[in-house]
């Protein structure tokens, strides 16, 4: 069985060489797969650890109070001041199907300060509101998963 190169039997051959579209379509899935946990950084928050915590997966319509250092509040990733967290929250979830809101909060703020973002959360009528944590890491323990 040999190769037609085209010019024996009377033209040329006309199939697609899909090699170089493969080629380009794995260095985009590389690009894609390196810049994607980039996008989703949101407020650089150090955050409390718990060791009973749930993973949940991250869906893109979730609506995050993230509460940074400086006591410094962020309704998704962008700055808001407390007292407009209510209103601005109301306008979000309106518009949205699941209406759970998830705070992120610093480990070093204050127990006062979590406590009135969810007073403003209540406020807007929120009644499923998610802590976000970090897994406590057990010394000695299994890092497997289950």
């Amino acid at each position: 069985m040999g190769m037609d190169l085209g010019g024996a039997r009377g033209g040329v051959k006309s199939d697609i060489n899909v090699t170089p579209l493969v080629d380009v379509m794995l260095v985009l899935l590389i690009i894609m797969m390196l810049i994607a946990p980039m996008l989703q950084q949101g407020v650089a928050v150090k955050l409390p650890s718990a060791s009973n915590t749930v993973d949940k997966p991250e869906v893109q319509e979730q609506t995050i109070v993230a509460i940074g250092r400086d006591k410094q509040m962020y309704l998704n990733a962008k700055p808001v001041l407390e007292r407009d967290l209510a209103k601005k929250l109301t306008e979000i979830i309106e518009k949205q199907k699941e209406k759970t809101v998830l705070i992120k909060a610093d480990e070093a703020v204050e127990y006062g300060v979590v406590m009135a973002a969810m007073d403003q959360l209540r406020n807007a009528g929120i009644e499923d509101i998610g802590l976000i944590t970090e897994r406590k890491r057990i010394p000695g323990g299994s890092t497997g998963g289950q």
